[in-house]
Parts: structure tokens; C-alpha cells; sequence
């Protein structure tokens, strides 16, 4: 790693650490940096992934009082999010670098269109299973599963019918992961969860439970760039820690469009390099 790589690195992690902060899409510019600085798509996945991962973690301890979720099915979901997360590390390690990079313009399409469209997804969602609750029938309510969502937001009844759905997003977050937040979100709206504090904090534990678990299987793989993945990690937090002081004076929306405009630039340009 030579003084210019360290710089471009430097600056995507601080840029993909504030984006985190604020709007989310930091994995737009530290994983293709990597890539730009001659590392391979598979491990520059995986550098980027650990690269992050402090400040999901961060993210998680401040939400620590938020998860008033009941912890069975909480430690449940984990589980299941974590056994995901070891999978789709387990089967990016098994991918070919020709074959993920034939992948990866599909891979970086479909991260920027959730995105781009995660929140209306999520809304979408949201006012389905609301039209549908009203006409269920409280005879059938341990049998519908828009009423099992409703009892488990109550903090009663299991989610056994939705650890799959976990499970395949996790495989997903682990082997890729752009757009994991938003499918996360989605997944707890479509469990009946209204509160959105309540929700980012369980979205922010099981983003860390499945790039904890793939982190370990890169590890263990000898795949990641250790010190560009260190530098990356302290510029994430720097990033991160600016933009608490500094993003009341942004707005949101103007800084999603950004990361959007990015992420659909960054798409075309991997779809024409091939």
C-alpha cells in the first residue's frame, strides 16, 4: 500500500463513516475504493466489510436501550442471523473471483435500487400489513400471520414463520450485504414493528451479528487486507464522529441523493469494465 492508495482509502472510509451516520450507503465508497487500488473483488468485499464493522458495533451499544423487543425471540432471530451471515461467508469464499466479478455489476445494481427505493419498499410494506389487519378475523389470530406479527409487536406470540426470511437475508448480508439495512427494516416491518427507533436498533444488532460471524469466516480465510482494513476502520470512525457534530447541518435528503447519484455511477462503470 503505497502513500496515494493509503490517502483514496483514507478519505472513502471517512466519507463512508459519515454517510453511515447520516443517511447510510457507506459501503458505495469503500468497497469500490478498494477495488480501485488493485485489491480483488472478494477481498475487497471482505476488507470493506471489517473496515465498517467497528461502527455498526458503535452504532449497537448506542441503541443498547432501545431493544425492548422480547429478548426470546430477539435472541432467536440472532441466532438465525448469525448462522446466515456464516453461510453467505462461507459461499463468497467458495465464488471464484471471475465469477464475482461477473456478478458484481448485478450485486452493486440491486444494493443501489434498495437504496434508492428501500424507504417507499418499507412504506409499502407498512400500509399492506395495516389494510390487511383489519380484516382478519380474531377467530383465526393464532393461525394468520399479519396477526402473529401484530401479537409478536404486543410482545406476545412466536416469529417461528419468519426465521426463514431472516435466515436468507442474512445469507445475503454475509456474501454481499449493500442494501442489508433496508431489507432488515423491511423484514421487521412485515413482523408487525412500528416504532423505527425500536426497529434500527434491531436492524443495527443483527447488521453486527451477520458481518461479526462473516468477518470471522474472512478471517479465518486469510482474505482481508489487514492494515488497509485498520486504516479503513479509523477513518470510518473519524467519519463518523465528525458527522455527529457536523450533519445538523445537512440535510438528509440532499445527502442521500448524493450517495445515489454515486452509487448509480459507481454501478455503470462496474457493468462497463465487465
Amino acid at each position: 500500500m503505497n502513500l496515494t492508495d493509503a490517502i483514496l482509502l483514507l478519505i472513502a472510509a471517512i466519507m463512508a463513516g459519515a454517510l453511515n451516520a447520516i443517511a447510510g450507503g457507506g459501503s458505495f465508497f469503500s468497497f469500490p475504493a478498494l477495488i480501485f487500488v488493485g485489491i480483488t473483488p472478494i477481498s475487497a468485499n471482505a476488507t470493506s466489510t471489517v473496515a465498517l464493522w467497528p461502527g455498526i458495533i458503535a452504532s449497537a451499544i448506542a441503541y443498547r436501550g432501545k431493544f425492548s423487543w422480547q429478548w426470546r425471540q430477539l435472541v432467536l432471530i440472532g441466532l438465525v442471523s448469525m448462522v446466515g451471515g456464516v453461510a453467505g461467508a462461507l459461499l463468497l469464499l467458495r465464488t471464484s473471483d471471475q465469477l464475482f466479478r461477473q456478478i458484481l455489476p448485478y450485486l452493486m445494481l440491486a444494493a443501489t435500487l434498495l437504496f434508492t427505493f428501500g424507504k417507499s419498499l418499507t412504506n409499502r410494506v407498512a400500509t399492506y400489513l395495516a389494510g390487511r389487519s383489519k380484516h382478519i378475523d380474531r377467530r383465526d389470530i393464532t393461525n394468520h400471520p399479519v396477526a402473529l406479527a401484530e401479537q409478536s409487536n404486543a410482545g406476545y406470540g412466536a416469529s417461528w414463520w419468519a426465521l426463514p426470511l431472516f435466515l436468507a437475508i442474512a445469507v445475503y448480508g454475509g456474501f454481499f450485504g449493500g442494501g442489508l439495512g433496508i431489507l432488515l427494516l423491511a423484514s421487521l416491518t412485515i413482523l408487525g414493528m412500528e416504532n423505527i427507533n425500536q426497529m434500527n436498533a434491531i436492524k443495527t444488532l443483527l447488521n453486527a451479528c451477520i458481518n461479526g460471524m462473516a468477518i470471522a469466516q474472512f478471517a479465518i480465510s486469510n482474505v482481508v487486507f489487514w492494515p488497509q482494513a485498520a486504516l479503513m476502520a479509523i477513518g470510518a470512525i473519524v467519519g463518523g464522529y465528525l458527522s455527529a457534530h457536523y450533519a445538523q447541518r445537512l440535510k438528509a435528503i440532499w445527502v442521500r441523493r448524493f450517495v445515489i447519484v454515486v452509487a448509480f455511477g459507481l454501478t455503470g462503470y462496474f457493468f462497463v469494465r465487465g
